[in-house]
């Protein structure tokens, strides 16, 4: 267990592969935490510095009070990388995490090289929508939202396997207040502007059964930065690395070596 102290805060990280590779660094989804890669980290490339972590909130990370604001969540991820001295590296982000990823290559372009922009978009949703949720969790809990969330996470047929009841319990069991703060975040968020004045090699990935970051709005995000790609995986909703990893990674991959990232 790795946590680093990045001041006003203590996030729990990973690393695995080699410690001299390429950096890739993984940001993951609003309610998960860093395990949501599991499938991904043992198909990549030999030779690459793998890196998850949980942000604030979530996982084994601090869980401060909240409402976050989406420029702390950029600013922990900045400090972290800072923290573990990477540079130049390929951020790979789902949803929020996809959020994430936008708002630090507009700030810090020394970290990033390329972009994966999962299952995001540079604006989700309207803030009426999460204050909603916000309330429902505050009187009910995330127990309140699971069954919901689970429809726009993940296709019909993965919701009739046994693998669902874990990742409901790894949503339900987030703490509140880190599931709060980061709604808060996302409803403040449009990044339309600033991601369009990205020039970096861009990869946009969504899923055909995604509820809640539909393949167009992936595909409008993308395509802000020019000469970005948009992958479609079938029969996957919001999570599809979870869903189908095997595509999900050859898509990384292949993402990968045009870049010269492998």
């Amino acid at each position: 267990m790795h946590i680093a102290d990045i001041g006003d805060i203590k996030l729990h990280y990973r690393e695995d592969g080699d410690p001299d590779g390429a950096p890739i660094v993984f940001a993951n989804s609003l309610g998960t935490d860093f395990r949501l890669w599991d499938k991904i980290v043992p198909r990549l490339p030999k030779g690459l510095r793998i890196i998850r972590f949980d942000k604030r909130g979530h996982g084994l990370s601090d869980c401060p009070p909240g409402p976050y604001s989406m420029g702390m969540l950029v600013r922990d991820t900045e400090r972290l990388l800072d923290h573990l001295k990477v540079k130049d590296c390929v951020f790979v982000g789902l949803s929020i995490g996809g959020m994430i990823a936008q708002g630090l290559a507009v700030k810090r372009l020394d970290l990033v090289r390329g972009l994966v922009l999962s299952n995001t978009a540079a604006k989700i949703g309207q803030p009426q929508m999460w204050q909603d949720r916000i309330a429902a969790v505050k009187e009910n809990g995330i127990e309140a939202l699971a069954d919901a969330t689970m429809e726009r996470w993940f296709s019909r047929p993965f919701r009739e396997t046994a693998e669902l009841t874990g990742w409901r319990n790894m949503m339900t069991r987030q703490p509140e207040e880190g599931y709060i703060g980061c709604c808060a975040a996302i409803s403040g968020t449009d990044f339309y502007t600033p991601t369009s004045g990205l020039r970096l090699p861009t990869l946009g990935i969504a899923g055909s059964e995604d509820g809640s970051t539909p393949p167009d709005l992936v595909r409008e995000t993308v395509g802000l930065i020019p000469g970005s790609k948009f992958h479609l995986i079938r029969r996957a909703g919001h999570i599809p690395c979870v869903e189908q990893p095997e595509e999900y990674a050859d898509a990384l991959i292949g993402f990968l070596k045009e870049v010269g990232h492998v």
